[in-house]
């Protein structure tokens, strides 16, 4: 497969080197917005918790008898006090748990992801760096790094391996988010506004995505 050049920096925003990546994987030029959208909603189907439950008629606490005979009282009949229609009753097709993933091949999950990719390339928003081995876990000092590199708003980093202090930093700014490239998905892609990869972590990315 063809490669192309893209360029590299370290965290001080200098030129460290390129990398060569895959025109299939980060520059497709028909982007396919529907794939990108079903495995956005594949992602939010299963972090759905789906544990919503009413009480059905017979988990209702109360007496099976019936309050009154069915005629010559001149009132409705009513077979139970656990009625749907009396209050402290039943719910009638109310919610139940329920698990609300769905099958979603492979092979699509990988094509979205591609698709992502070249979205955010063609926008200019994706930058890759040399490594991601800072110097200290405060937030401050990742937000100073990161203006260097000219990251402004929200952004998703990415490293090959998980970065402890990369992911303290990040943790206490709810703008920032720091992910292994094996946990990179089209949902997160799309949520944030630049993604940052090192230089190990698109390589491997690529290699599991590749086509």
């Amino acid at each position: 497969m063809a490669t192309f050049q893209h360029p590299v920096v370290n965290l001080e925003n200098q030129a460290a080197g390129s990398v060569e990546l895959l025109p299939e994987v980060f520059k497709l030029e028909d982007i396919n917005k529907h794939l990108i959208w079903e495995a956005v909603r594949h992602f939010q189907a299963k972090r759905r918790q789906g544990t919503a439950s009413t009480k059905d008629k017979w988990e209702v606490s109360g007496s099976g008898r019936k309050l009154w005979k069915q005629k010559g009282t001149g009132r409705a009949r009513i077979g139970s006090i656990r009625s749907a229609l009396w209050k402290g009753g039943s719910t009638v097709h109310g919610p139940h748990p329920r698990n609300y993933d769905y099958a979603f091949p492979k092979r699509a999950r990988r094509a979205a992801v591609r698709h992502a990719l070249s979205a955010k390339f063609a926008a200019g928003e994706v930058l890759v760096v040399e490594n991601w081995d800072v110097e200290t876990h405060k937030t401050k000092a990742l937000i100073a790094t990161l203006t260097k590199l000219g990251v402004n708003g929200s952004a998703l980093l990415v490293g090959a391996e998980a970065s402890e202090k990369v992911a303290l930093a990040a943790g206490n700014n709810h703008k920032l988010l720091a992910i292994e490239s094996l946990g990179v998905n089209v949902y997160d892609l799309l949520k944030y506004d630049q993604v940052v990869f090192s230089k190990d972590a698109i390589l491997a990315l690529q290699e599991v995505v590749k086509p």
